[in-house]
């Protein structure tokens, strides 16, 4: 499992961000996953399911987020990626994933989906 860390707080998170107009939620992920961690493949076209934070804006306020994790079979890892000098990334087992993370359910998300049928497929 790849984590990226947050560029504010260096918590362990898996690449996310807010949707993107005109995209599919899943090929939004992808785009994600290429701009905070380099990696490009084949994405899952339903989520794995979904966790909520609070997501601490530029101006102090929190913003409750609910976030739908969509899978991503990583085909290639660049050398260099917008976002490589902002952030920390980490292949980790998935119990080790589970453990890193702050969010209780995205941490139960990771142990069930790591011997999920629903796993993206070469």
């Amino acid at each position: 499992m790849l984590l990226v860390t947050s560029r504010d707080t260096r918590r362990w998170v898996i690449p996310k961000g807010w949707p993107i107009k005109g995209k599919k939620p899943h090929a939004s992920a992808v785009r994600e996953a290429l701009e905070e961690a380099g990696v490009s493949g084949k994405p899952t076209k339903t989520p794995i399911g979904t966790y909520n934070y609070i997501k601490r804006m530029g101006d102090g306020s929190a913003q409750p987020c609910i976030v739908e994790v969509y899978p991503l079979l990583v085909k290639h890892q660049r050398d260099r990626w917008r976002e490589k000098d902002q952030r920390e990334l980490r292949w980790f087992t998935a119990t080790d994933a589970a453990a890193a993370v702050a969010e209780p359910d995205l941490a139960a998300l990771i142990l069930a989906f790591s011997g999920s049928p629903q796993a993206p497929q070469e």
